[in-house]
């Protein structure tokens, strides 16, 4: 049943500002979790997610990252004259610049497990984040740490011809390679596989990335990888007659896909089937989690008052109490809809409509809970049936971007739980309106 409570009121101090009308709160919305449609993961390679998170409200969340190795600069590469021999190799995945991190940073160790990859990536194909690799069961190598986005790292700087220097660098993860990974496929290989990086990518095909789920106490969380600067780094000696030299050599990483698996709670999975009993809705990033509204008194609300221009229009959605801590809700929400087709468009007080209120709105309040949309020409137009509902949504954004966003977000991992029913924190619809006299 909907809630319509009418009184006239002002809004804004400044009256060159000011919205006069009569006041209607209306609570009919329906709200309902779906799920995200998939979405193509290659070369997420600003905001990359490693993670393996038992969300104690949501379920488990786990990912992995397979990339291609390339030669150093990606071009052919002629081996350096002499005998080498090598110190040590490292997969370097540098944090992301923001919001590196989300979960348990406090018990839960993490084990990253590194493979070689038993197929190529298609460098020309899209993967979907549902796409699972063949990989060797040989580990390559493996690091067990606690997440430190924040701290930065001390490493010694090789410096021809002189000492090597301690050097603070960016906050990273170094994982130790093997060798003789290194030595099969690189410092021992033909001069036709390191003729051309092409031929190189494809005769060691890659590299995947994971989380030991089995060797991790706590909850777990979500990593993010800036791998657009990601790569081996190799510290080598080289003896030529008497010259003696210590070195490095960078493989970059090239083309990444990005896998994500969702395996949720109960409460969720009764959600998802319509068979919850408590009401709530659930809203997750990483190509989680989203929600259906439905208007089902949008055709009859002003039938006792006759036509009605709307003033503004205002969508209210508020996070359900006790859900927003110890892991923060999703700090922006986009709210968008179908086209006929069954695109995703945005609405039209987001788009190029000349109602356009310039406000994209949705983002977090943490002083009571709540997102706010203005939706004044998107409710009038489904008020006039000048337009049809083909779908609406409601879905975490790209909080990085200040335009709508509109596709499934994969580079973010918060979450929201909001109430869709039966609660004073439902969602609801705050109408100032103005009668048309006629």
């Amino acid at each position: 049943m909907s809630c319509k409570k009418q009184e006239g009121i002002g809004l804004d101090v400044d009256p060159a500002t000011q919205v006069n009308g009569t006041l209607v709160v209306d609570t009919s919305i329906v709200a309902t979790t779906v799920p995200e449609d998939s979405v193509v993961t290659n070369n997420l390679s600003s905001r990359a997610i490693l993670a393996y998170f038992k969300d104690p409200e949501l379920g488990v969340t786990e990912t992995h990252i397979a990339a291609v190795l390339q030669l150093p600069g990606a071009t052919a590469y002629t081996l350096p004259t002499g005998t080498i021999t090598i110190d040590s190799a490292r997969l370097i995945l540098p944090y992301a610049r923001n919001n590196a991190f989300y979960g348990d940073s406090l018990v839960s160790s993490y084990k990253i497990d590194v493979h070689q990859l038993n197929e190529r990536i298609v460098t020309t194909k899209a993967y979907y984040n549902n796409n699972q690799f063949d990989y060797k069961p040989e580990l390559l190598g493996s690091k067990t740490f606690y997440a430190r986005p924040n701290d930065s790292v001390q490493v010694y700087n090789i410096v021809k011809g002189g000492p090597d220097t301690l050097q603070k660098i960016a906050p990273h993860v170094r994982i130790p390679i093997s060798t003789s990974f290194i030595n099969n496929n690189f410092f021992e290989a033909s001069s036709s596989t390191l003729s051309s990086s092409s031929i190189f990518e494809n005769t060691v095909k890659g590299l995947y990335i994971t989380l030991d789920k089995n060797q991790m106490p706590g909850i777990g969380g979500n990593m993010f990888f800036n791998l657009d600067s990601a790569s081996v780094q190799v510290y080598y000696k080289r003896v030529d007659g008497t010259t003696i030299d210590t070195t490095s050599v960078s493989l970059p990483l090239g083309v990444t896909v990005t896998g994500i698996k969702h395996d949720y709670s109960d409460k969720v999975k009764a959600a998802l089937n319509g068979t919850s009993a408590d009401g709530l809705v659930y809203l997750q990033g990483v190509s989680g989690l989203r929600a259906k509204l439905t208007f089902p008194d949008v055709k009859k609300m002003f039938a006792s008052v006759g036509d009605v221009i709307l003033n503004r229009a205002e969508l209210v959605v508020t996070t359900k109490p006790g859900t927003t801590t110890p892991f923060r809700p999703a700090q922006r929400l986009t709210l968008y809809k179908y086209d006929l087709a069954h695109q995703r468009v945005a609405i039209q007080d987001n788009s190029s409509d000349p109602r356009n209120s310039g406000i994209i709105g949705g983002g977090f309040n943490s002083t009571n809970g709540e997102y706010h949309f203005v939706v004044t020409a998107f409710l009038q137009d489904l008020l006039s049936g000048k337009t049809a509902d083909y779908g609406t949504f409601l879905a975490p954004a790209d909080i990085s971007s200040s335009n709508v966003t509109l596709l499934p977000v994969t580079d973010y991992a918060e979450r929201s739980v909001i109430v869709g029913k039966n609660s004073p924190y439902r969602i609801k619809l705050n109408i100032i309106y103005t009668k048309i006299k006629k």
